[in-house]
């Protein structure tokens, strides 16, 4: 670990964000680049467009995508646009989807782990009326009951994060995992899914979650490769009853 407190891996992903978006502003203002979004029709332009805003939820969400898989935000895009309405939504995790769902569904309840990016998406989504954004932080403790193998999360317990769900009546048409202790958001949320509903796993090709995944007894649907801002293929998965 560095004397920072952050590791190698980590303090290489923070240079290679910060370089990318100041790559981006160059690009822009030397007329190399268009501020103009590419359609998401034109995955490669847009995916190519969307490098410079890596980490940047604001960003992301003037690119009108989650932080999916392309692949994925086109299957759920059309199971959005066929089910019928009000359509409910519970976020593990606010961002860019949290704005992209707030376009798509009736109303949208998120829930975030981090004071400080919760309080910032929180000014984003004042406006919108469908969206209700709860901090919910952990909580630190020697023995967590809901713990996360996050980096940098160690000492601290997520089980007033993961059970924010019961705050909330009624069943989900849809419910995103994309936050931390995901295992245990998978497991506890899994019963307020509504009859043809559906879960989406991001990142879901990580060890400890292949096997949340498989001990649910969920059908799983994987959707690989090209995801916004990310120079590597990645892997969400969408989750439904058998």
């Amino acid at each position: 670990m560095s004397t920072s407190g952050h590791s190698p891996l980590s303090l290489a992903k923070q240079a290679y964000a910060h370089s990318m978006k100041a790559i981006g502003r160059g690009m822009v203002k030397t007329g190399v680049a268009a501020e103009t979004v590419p359609p998401i029709s034109d995955r490669w332009a847009h995916w190519r467009h969307s490098l410079t805003k890596v980490y940047d939820s604001v960003a992301m969400a003037k690119l009108d995508v989650p932080w999916w898989t392309y692949d994925a935000i086109q299957s759920v895009d059309g199971w959005l646009a066929a089910r019928k309405r009000p359509i409910r939504v519970f976020e593990y995790g606010s961002g860019a989807s949290t704005i992209w769902l707030s376009r798509r569904a009736d109303q949208i309840h998120s829930v975030e782990h981090h004071r400080g990016f919760g309080e910032m998406m929180t000014a984003e989504v004042s406006s919108l009326g469908n969206v209700t954004l709860r901090i919910v932080e952990p909580v630190a403790s020697d023995k967590p009951v809901v713990g996360s193998e996050k980096e940098g999360h160690a000492g601290q317990d997520f089980a007033d994060y993961v059970a924010s769900i019961d705050e909330v009546p009624g069943e989900f048409d849809l419910i995103v995992i994309d936050g931390r202790a995901r295992e245990a958001c998978l497991a506890h949320s899994a019963v307020r899914l509504a009859d043809g509903g559906l879960i989406v796993f991001d990142n879901s090709r990580r060890t400890r979650y292949r096997r949340a995944i498989a001990a649910s007894g969920l059908r799983e649907e994987r959707f690989r490769g090209l995801t916004p801002t990310l120079p590597y293929p990645d892997q969400t998965s969408v989750l439904t009853r058998r």
